[in-house]
Parts: C-alpha cells; sequence; structure tokens
C-alpha cells in the first residue's frame, strides 16, 4: 500500500497540467475495485454465453447490481438437472431469468425453458417442484437427459388430464401399466402427441407391421417419427427386399427406422 501511496504522488507531481483533484480520481478509480456487477463478464463467466451473446444480454439486464440473485437461479437450474449447455442456451434466450426471485417464480418464467426442450412454462416454484416430482413418479429421475422432455410434456398437465392421457397410450397399444411407464420415461413426448396421431400410429405398426405391443413400449422413439415421411416408406422398402432375397442378413424394422435419411439410402438403397 506504502509503495503504491509514493507512485500514485509521484505521478501527480509529474503531471502539472492536469488537475491534481481530477488526476487523482482516475488514479484511485484505477487501482480501486468497482463496484457491482460486470454483468458482461458474468454472463460469459458463469453462464458461458459467448462474447458475443454477452454482449447482447447485457443489455437487458444492466440494472443488475450483485450475483447474488443471479447466482441463486443458476444453482436452481442446476439442480434440476439441467447442463451448462442448457443454462447457457436458457440465459441466452432469456437473460431477464436471471432476475427472477427463485423463492417466489423459478428462473424458468413463462417461457420455453428455451432449450431444445424443456418447456417449462410456469408461473411459481411450488409448481415446478410438483412438475418434477410427476416426471420422477412416471419413471424420469432429475439427472436423466429426458427431464427436459418430461417438464415439457407436463408443463400444463393437471393429474386428471395426465391420467387420461395414460389411460389413452395403455388403450391405444394394448400396453400394460408397466409397458406405459417405460414408454413414458423412455419418451415423455409420447404424452405431447394428439390421439389421431397416437392412433394412426398404432393402426399402422401393429395392424401392419405386426409389431408387438411390449417391442414398442421398449422403443417409444418410433412413435415420434413422421407416419408417411419415414415409417410407412422406410417399410415398405424393408419388406420388398426380404421379399426379394436381397437382404444379406435380417435387419429389424426400427434399425431401419432410427438411422438418418443417408444411412438407410447408403445401406437399403443403393446397393441394390
Amino acid at each position: 500500500m506504502l509503495r503504491l501511496r509514493r507512485s500514485i504522488f509521484t505521478r501527480l507531481l509529474s503531471s502539472p497540467s492536469a488537475s491534481p483533484i481530477s488526476h487523482l480520481h482516475r488514479l484511485l478509480s484505477a487501482v480501486s475495485p468497482s463496484p457491482g456487477l460486470n454483468v458482461e463478464e458474468y454472463l460469459v463467466d458463469r453462464c458461458g454465453l459467448t462474447r458475443a451473446q454477452a454482449i447482447k444480454a447485457s443489455a437487458k439486464i444492466s440494472h443488475l447490481k450483485s450475483p447474488t440473485n443471479p447466482d441463486a437461479v443458476l444453482s436452481f437450474l442446476a439442480g434440476l438437472g439441467l447442463s451448462t449447455g442448457d443454462v447457457s442456451a436458457v440465459v441466452a434466450k432469456d437473460p431477464k431469468l436471471l432476475c427472477s426471485a427463485v423463492d417466489k417464480t423459478p428462473g424458468a418464467r413463462r417461457h420455453r425453458l428455451s432449450i431444445a426442450a424443456p418447456s417449462m412454462l410456469t408461473n411459481n416454484l411450488d409448481r415446478v417442484r410438483a412438475t418434477v416430482a410427476c416426471a420422477e413418479r412416471l419413471g424420469v429421475p432429475r439427472a436423466s437427459p429426458m427431464l427436459r422432455h418430461a417438464l415439457h410434456a407436463l408443463a400444463f398437465d393437471t393429474e386428471d388430464t395426465l391420467a387420461a392421457k395414460l389411460d389413452y397410450l395403455k388403450k391405444t397399444f394394448n400396453w400394460s401399466d408397466a409397458e406405459v411407464a417405460i414408454a413414458v420415461s423412455r419418451a415423455p413426448l409420447v404424452l405431447t402427441r394428439s390421439k389421431a396421431t397416437l392412433q394412426g400410429r398404432s393402426d399402422f405398426l401393429m395392424s401392419e407391421v405386426g409389431l408387438e405391443p411390449a417391442y414398442i413400449a421398449h422403443r417409444p422413439a418410433i412413435l415420434s417419427y413422421s407416419l408417411e415421411g419415414r415409417l410407412r416408406p422406410r417399410y415398405y422398402v424393408l419388406k420388398f427386399l426380404k421379399e426379394n432375397g436381397l437382404l444379406q442378413r435380417e435387419r429389424s424394422y426400427f434399425s431401419a427406422v432410427i438411422v438418418t435419411e443417408k444411412v438407410f439410402v447408403d445401406r437399403y438403397i443403393c446397393p441394390h
């Protein structure tokens, strides 16, 4: 400190043209810590935003003076099992999220948790906790990558609505309670499909393709694909190849459905 003081006065005496008071103020500002929060740096260092994203976002929350509330919001989101990348996406989409009062309104205010997934469209923390608890009862733990999808699927469902959806899945696919639980835990977004969509998938997969209920329950991702854009045309290609002895080895329908368009063409069409 003594050395710093001597340095300041030496520079003051060596600059007679400047006002001693103003010069002293500038020097002290340079060596003293700035009060408050550097929002842009916080967004980069703590939230993982790029510099460009931070510059754009900081303008919306420039009034923040302390990291206390933003830290609480980040802790809340991390507690839900969201990854660093998820949180970065959320904050970049809506930086005002960091201003939310976690004890009243969770970081997930009324907007899509902006990340590919989750749509935690909710008004209060109790609702978020209830939704997370519901996801866990359906077999989706907090640490699961499926949690974001479960939160999106359950965002506005009441207990009665959810029960009706589960019951419809059981009837449509002839699933047992255990099979419904397996399907929902592996692909929560199946709860967002319309009745017409689910019925169409059921009619095709079970009646035409001949898949068993248990087979579909353990591979619920198959229900997310377009019926006319993927499920039906790939089935006909596979059927033609099998009937004409063009498959070198047995391949399951599911393995043909889940691959990308390029891989499917290279594997099933180009060789013939």
